[in-house]
């Protein structure tokens, strides 16, 4: 078959998608696809489509989980969507939309006030929990669009309670605006993990391509369903309810099928209680499965790291208490009921994760009540010795197995602290 085509001249592929030959032959070049005759990637309908809404390189561009996130998302998009139209709708019909004794005025000024407390909200909650996205980017996200769906709700009861409307409204609003602020950063966050080719620009234009065709189809199913849920709170209530729960769990299908690489704390201290138990290494897979969701609200002992020295220790003595057995630049100490770690200017990455590993270590130690205790400084010099015995194979084995070492999603502070000992 290849004598009669002629001569192999070259290769070519478009990722895995695809292969193509050159063959020479009596002085002429000609092109065939690998595999047999077919469309290409740009000129079939699959081509194109994938050529619209995926990212270029697909599937070598982006990480594993990407189609699977990306399914679960369109779903919870679509859902979302409807939902919408349905607290839109509502929302519209309480400033008087359809009332003849409504004014202008009035429904201006309750869709200013609505706007106005969102903004304050965005604001605010950027500043407290800013730095908590990154790290924890699978439970704000959640959280996210279970704060959504509540803030929907609302808007669909408002119009049933006058006296109470625009309250209701801006209170609305005001949750609207924190899913805009941890939505948007947590989406920024997975966009950072599934770019593999530094590819982030892309990534998120096909994910807003993505999204615009998912509301494209839930405007035009939301166009047969106004007339039919209009003065009807029955039915109103109850497609609601269908899409949040579909919603919600489309969502959590979302956040599950995320598999990262890097550790935050809860995916370090689950790989490490499991190293303690019996030495086994989990791969990122089997981490990111057990690692929680939800916003937790149980008591435990907090770990702050990246803090000022004066919250590991409050004395020369307490400093040199911090310093012995520690070689390593950083401190570590338990103070007001949290375990605190102080950080050096020249620590690594590594240093992180070894600090990290040994606040996880006392904190499965204290219990909230006991760690108020002044006195821990024994428990800390012994986790400094278990640090010593089994850091150096730890690292080495998960690096082994396929997580990255490199860099953290750990929730470090920036204050850095040079310490002098006595013999300085």
């Amino acid at each position: 078959m290849e004598k009669e085509a002629g001569v192999i001249l070259a290769t070519e592929r478009y990722g895995s998608a695809e292969s193509w030959k050159y063959y020479g032959k009596e002085g002429v070049m000609e092109r065939r696809r690998d595999g047999g005759e077919g469309e290409s990637r740009g000129n079939s309908i699959i081509g194109v489509f994938k050529s619209v809404f995926l990212p270029q390189g697909y599937p070598e561009s982006v990480s594993n989980d990407y189609l699977q996130y990306q399914f679960w998302d369109t779903v919870q998009a679509f859902s979302s969507s409807l939902s919408g139209t349905l607290a839109t709708q509502a929302s519209l019909k309480g400033v008087g939309v359809g009332n003849q004794e409504a004014t202008v005025a009035a429904a201006t000024v309750t869709w200013l006030l609505r706007d106005g407390t969102g903004m304050l909200g965005r604001i605010i909650f950027a500043w407290l929990k800013g730095s908590k996205l990154d790290s924890e980017a699978k439970k704000w996200r959640l959280f996210a669009d279970v704060l959504n769906d509540i803030a929907m709700f609302m808007e669909i009861l408002a119009p049933y309670f006058p006296p109470f409307f625009t309250l209701i409204v801006c209170t609305a609003g005001i949750f609207k605006s924190l899913v805009g602020v941890a939505g948007g950063a947590t989406r920024a966050a997975l966009t950072v993990h599934q770019a593999r080719r530094d590819n982030m620009a892309d990534i998120s234009a096909k994910d807003g391509s993505q999204e615009t065709l998912v509301n494209l189809a839930g405007l035009l199913i939301s166009l047969i369903l106004i007339p039919l849920v209009t003065d009807n709170p029955i039915l109103t209530l109850s497609l609601f309810f269908l899409f949040t729960v579909l919603h919600l769990f489309a969502n959590y299908k979302a956040v599950r099928s995320v598999v990262m690489e890097t550790f935050n704390e809860a995916r370090l201290s689950i790989v490490l209680q499991q190293y303690l138990m019996d030495k086994r290494i989990l791969s990122p897979q089997e981490a990111n499965q057990r690692e929680p969701v939800f916003i937790e609200f149980r008591k435990t002992v907090p770990v702050k790291l990246g803090v000022r020295l004066h919250e590991v220790v409050q004395s020369p003595d307490e400093l040199n208490l911090a310093l012995k057995q520690n070689s390593r630049p950083y401190l570590l100490g338990v103070r007001n009921g949290c375990i605190c770690v102080c950080l050096g200017p020249e620590a690594s990455v590594h240093d992180e994760i070894r600090a990290m590993c040994q606040a996880v270590c006392l904190s499965s130690k204290l219990s909230p009540s006991t760690s108020r205790e002044q006195s821990h400084w024994e428990m800390v010099h012994e986790s400094h010795k278990l640090m010593d015995t089994i850091f150096s194979q730890f690292l080495k084995g998960v690096e082994a197995a396929g997580w990255d070492i490199k860099r953290t999603l750990l929730d470090w502070d920036e204050w850095r602290v040079e310490w002098k000992t006595k013999s300085d």
